[in-house]
């Protein structure tokens, strides 16, 4: 609509109206028909033979420019020039005259009459002189066409030029004075007293919209932005700024923080009732001037940052953090030392625990401590677990768990719930990675017991000489042996001598060979643990297993 009224301003450029009065016909005749006015681009929209019917005519065509005598019956040219003038002041009136009437046309050029022109005169003056003043009034039109296509586009930016001003408003502190009159100019429709102020910042935006297209992510903040325009208009005035993609700045009238807290409350929960998304807000305290906004929006970002601990869907209120300190105490020395040792030795459970307990001693206390600070706490512990486990593994082990850190850091508002899951992440891993190296080490070693025990099967085998000889504790051997294998140390050498012994009666060879040969003092003690093992003697395995063949 806007682009049709500006083409029709610089269209309308073209046209212009001449009226033509005289009291002698033959003149208006002669001056209307013989020059070629349409190929000038003027119309004659009128003739009269006296000033009165001339100027009834004026009044209902609305020249651009009129031709008059100065002497005509019923009406002279300069009363007709004050009559004129009054209702189109912009019309550009030429005065014929004859010489002896030469000081009735001075006075009405200091009347406003462009210009005259002597009687007699030829048509080619009549010409030249209407086409200065289609001139000057093509000028002027395109100078008042310039100025509303100006005013047309002022009218269009209206909007946004509120926005900026208002977020100018925000950041900035100006003269009262200043303010006012800007206020009024840019139409802003807030009173200009007692104000507050709220930040609404949609949920986990980032991680719910970041693979959504253009199209669906404008229109869900369109859509947010007039369930909170019309929660707003029910109970007072208010204006909303898009301040960042997930952001809306919110600026209300109103005097008692009841009410705001009312409206603010009321946001939240239209926001998650009529949308499948919900919204964090900050409010900052009541403000009565104008060039109070900075303060109150700076208290408003300080609220929301609480959102921190509760993960969003809700109000906080400045007042309620007020005069509150960066940071109420820290966590133990000891705690931290204990969770490092608990990843140090590989312990899951007991790490998550100390952890658990870090954290309680941090937010030991009705005031909770600044968001930023607690921020800060876990990312300091996040890369201490790091360097603890760069102990112990090359830096390509590591540096996954790294990435993980970075990955939040660049989260625009990580919560609390966040910040503990990142480290519970961390914690896992670095004890997954002692684990797992725990576990090969282990197997290597068991694997050095079992090649010592085949190579060995010949003599007794006990758990203090195995144990001895891959240098560890016998009971630190016993329970690793049985981690690893499933099976106690003597029942894995049972299970070896035994298999050993099969193979050997199947070979041939006599039991009372075999029993020396395996480490038993006495035929009738083998002959014992072999029938435990296979439910039969030596001599009756032998038997069973030719029989077969």
């Amino acid at each position: 609509m806007e682009y049709e009224q500006e083409q029709e301003l610089k269209q309308g450029a073209g046209r212009f109206k001449l009226c033509i009065i005289d009291d002698i016909k033959s003149v208006t005749e002669m001056i209307s028909r013989k020059p070629d006015w349409q190929a000038y681009g003027i119309e004659v929209a009128g003739t009269a033979l006296d000033g009165e019917e001339g100027l009834r005519i004026i009044r209902e065509k609305r020249p651009d420019i009129v031709l008059t005598d100065i002497r005509m019956p019923r009406m002279d040219g300069l009363e007709m020039t004050r009559a004129i003038l009054e209702s189109l002041p912009g019309c550009k009136i030429i005065i014929l005259s004859a010489y002896s009437e030469f000081a009735y046309a001075q006075e009405a050029i200091r009347l406003g009459a462009l210009d005259f022109v002597k009687k007699p005169f030829a048509l080619d003056e009549i010409v030249n002189v209407v086409l200065k003043a289609k001139a000057l009034c093509l000028q002027e039109r395109q100078e008042t066409a310039r100025l509303a296509v100006m005013e047309l586009r002022i009218k269009e930016s209206m909007p946004i030029l509120r926005q900026e001003y208002l977020t100018f408003l925000l950041h900035h502190q100006t003269s009262e004075a200043d303010a006012r009159s800007r206020w009024v100019y840019l139409d802003i429709p807030l009173e200009q007293h007692d104000f507050f102020v709220f930040v609404a910042e949609i949920d986990h935006f980032a991680e719910k919209l970041q693979n959504q297209p253009v199209q669906e992510v404008e229109l869900l903040r369109f859509s947010l932005y007039n369930i909170l325009e019309e929660t707003i208009s029910a109970w007072t005035r208010g204006v909303i700024i898009r301040e960042a993609t997930d952001r809306y700045v919110c600026i209300i009238n109103g005097s008692d923080p009841g009410l705001a807290a009312q409206i603010t409350e009321a946001c939240c929960t239209n926001v998650s009732t009529f949308s499948r998304h919900t919204i964090s807000i900050g409010m900052g305290l009541g403000v009565t001037s104008i060039h109070e906004l900075a303060a109150a929006y700076g208290q408003a970002l300080s609220a929301l940052g609480y959102h921190f601990y509760t993960g969003g869907n809700g109000v906080y209120n400045y007042g309620d953090i007020e005069n509150k300190p960066l940071a109420l105490h820290s966590y133990s020395a000891a705690a931290e030392q204990e969770l490092l040792f608990a990843l140090r030795s590989g312990n899951t459970g007991k790490s998550l625990q100390v952890l658990d307990q870090l954290f309680a001693e941090l937010l030991d206390n009705d005031l909770l401590p600044e968001p930023r600070y607690v921020e800060s706490v876990g990312y300091e512990l996040s890369f201490r677990i790091c360097r603890v486990m760069l102990e112990q593994f090359p830096y390509e082990q590591v540096e996954p768990l790294e990435r993980g850190i970075e990955v939040m850091k660049n989260r625009a508002h990580p919560s609390l719930q966040d910040i503990r899951s990142l480290l519970d992440d961390l914690c896992r891993a670095a004890c997954s990675l002692v684990e797992e190296a725990r576990s090969v080490e282990s197997t290597r070693i068991i694997q050095q017991a079992k090649a010592y025990i085949r190579d060995h099967l010949h003599t007794s085998l006990s758990l203090e000489q195995v144990a001895k000889q891959i240098s560890l504790s016998q009971g630190y051997f016993s329970n690793l042996f049985k981690k690893v294998e499933g099976v106690s140390f003597q029942q894995y050498v049972m299970h070896e001598k035994m298999e050993k012994a099969k193979a050997m009666l199947i070979g041939g060879q006599q039991v009372q060979e075999i029993a020396q040969d395996l480490g038993y003092e006495h035929r009738r003690y083998f002959s014992e643990v072999f029938k435990k093992y296979t439910g039969m003697t030596p001599s009756e395995f032998k038997l069973h297993y030719l029989g077969k063949e």
